[in-house]
């Protein structure tokens, strides 16, 4: 498969999940508000989406890609939602930027915090320099293939490798198994979310892929 045809399915994905159902807002320990608001602003990611199919069946350039991501969150009021709404938003406008590989952070901070704000976020970002990666992870998503990014800020000779962890996917929400290894000191999760961790002294290989499949069966999307 190649990427365009990736992005290609990863945007199709993207359009056919119910983005704001009762299950997306439990994960967060919320509860869902206003369903005719919602319905409103997931058919607005799906027209999104949709766009950005289009685009990238005609080979625009990134600057236009950008454009249809720029336009369709600025047609969002931020201040009809509260925080936890402002940022699942948030969440799933970065999928998508990322989806179709365009930088589109400083844009949802300007959303999220306001112009002001952004720029000091900028300004101290800059003053702090670049996050610093000694390695990263790489696997690709069983359902959707997406890259399941682990990045290791810290690694420590001697640090063993105490479990599995069952990760979820943020593009196709599929759950998949995951080892750092040993020496891992300090690490950031890349496009996915952590679900549950299996100590190793209690599951062996075969026995989490087990569970990986118990979660899969009762967490059905």
């Amino acid at each position: 498969m190649n990427d365009k045809q990736t992005i290609l399915d990863n945007l199709s994905s993207f359009r056919e999940r119910n983005k704001f159902s009762t299950s997306e807002w439990e994960k967060r320990g919320l509860n869902s508000s206003d369903v005719d608001l919602y319905n409103g602003i997931q058919n607005l990611l799906n027209n999104c989406a949709d766009n950005l199919i289009e685009a990238t069946n005609a080979d625009c350039t990134p600057r236009k890609i950008k454009n249809i991501l720029k336009n369709s969150l600025d047609s969002i009021k931020s201040l009809e939602y509260d925080t936890e709404e402002r940022e699942l938003i948030c969440e799933y406008f970065d999928q998508l930027s990322k989806i179709v590989s365009v930088d589109f952070k400083d844009n949802l901070n300007s959303w999220l915090y306001g112009k002001v704000l952004s720029t000091l976020l900028r300004v101290t970002s800059f003053l702090k320099g670049p996050e610093k990666f000694v390695e990263t992870l790489s696997q690709d998503c069983t359902q959707c293939s997406s890259k399941l990014e682990t990045f290791i800020k810290r690694k420590e000779d001697g640090i063993p490798d105490h479990s599995w962890t069952i990760i979820q996917c943020d593009n196709c929400n599929e759950f998949n198994l995951l080892s750092t290894g040993p020496n891992i000191k300090e690490y950031r999760f890349g496009n996915y979310k952590s679900i549950e961790q299996l100590p190793k002294q209690e599951y062996t290989k075969e026995q989490a892929y087990q569970r990986l499949e118990q979660i899969k069966f009762f967490r059905k999307k």
